[in-house]
């Protein structure tokens, strides 16, 4: 009750007050003492959350623009702030990476998003041949006999069918797979090999598609920001998002592993374990998790 009366009057009241009287102070507007300030994933969170508590429309909207616009949006900014660009010459540039990197989460999302709702589609000529390509990565000495067979199981498939595999998340399932098993191969053939550890092992694929499943839901939830606002100095694409799933795999076999869970019936309980540990992580605005091999 006492932080929602907070929130309140610290939105539609003190803050006001306290950012005019910063500016009588310092002759600079909230966005200009932030870029004074701050640097990295912080700077670019501050900017974002002081574009979208402000009162100002044009402000508001600034969190919304399109990469197309942002420049336009930069000096519909400075009008409204009253911000010399002979004085503050640092303002355009500085500006114009914070939103690059907010609208180009926006972006990433839908981009994810739409692959996600995209179903394997058997018909498709496209999802067959990348299927197959997967098979040929992880198994490259050995032939695949038909494409509906229990030979699927060997790389951790379910059935002899892997596209019931990919209801959940889609195409982007298997192309997260596809991504890893091609830019990493020989981590990817270690940790099938690991997978089939007669204790401690796990369905491999099954497990990456659902680390998919994590890698999208932290996306969504922008757990990601402060990651790929440290990573990336302008807009973040599906190539972040693949190399962060590829660090979710890499990392998930380390820890099923030092973990030593009774047997698989455990795996939601430990899946669930390093999701937190993965989410500590991220809460850390100098983070970026990047894979190190």
């Amino acid at each position: 009750m006492f932080i929602s009366l907070w929130d309140f009057f610290y939105g539609h009241f003190f803050r006001f007050w306290m950012k005019w009287l910063l500016r009588q102070m310092t002759g600079k507007c909230e966005l200009q003492r932030i870029f004074d300030t701050y640097v990295g994933a912080q700077r670019t969170h501050r900017i974002e959350n002081s574009l979208m508590y402000s009162k100002n429309k044009v402000l508001q909207k600034a969190t919304l623009v399109v990469q197309s616009e942002v420049d336009k949006c930069i000096e519909d900014i400075m009008r409204e702030k009253n911000i010399n660009p002979e004085k503050d010459v640092s303002f355009k540039i500085c500006m114009k990476a914070c939103l690059l990197q907010i609208s180009g989460y926006r972006q990433l999302y839908l981009d994810v998003e739409s692959m996600r709702k995209k179903p394997y589609d058997s018909d498709n000529l496209q999802h067959e041949k990348l299927l197959l390509k997967l098979w040929d990565l992880l198994m490259p000495t050995k032939k695949l006999k038909a494409r509906i067979s229990k030979q699927w199981a060997d790389i951790g498939f379910q059935g002899d069918d892997p596209k019931t595999d990919f209801r959940g998340m889609g195409i982007l399932g298997l192309i997260n797979l596809v991504y890893f098993s091609e830019n990493y191969t020989r981590q990817a053939h270690h940790i099938l090999s690991r997978s089939n550890h007669p204790k401690l092992g796990y369905s491999y694929a099954i497990v990456g598609i659902n680390l998919t499943e994590m890698a999208y839901s932290l996306l969504k939830s922008e757990a990601l920001k402060f990651h790929l606002y440290n990573l990336v100095p302008g807009v973040p694409t599906m190539e972040h998002f693949h190399q962060f799933y590829c660090y979710l795999v890499y990392e998930f076999d380390k820890f099923w592993f030092e973990e030593k869970p009774e047997s698989i019936m455990y795996f939601n309980i430990y899946r669930e374990k390093f999701h937190e540990k993965i989410k500590g992580l991220l809460l850390d605005c100098n983070v970026s998790l990047a894979l190190k091999i």
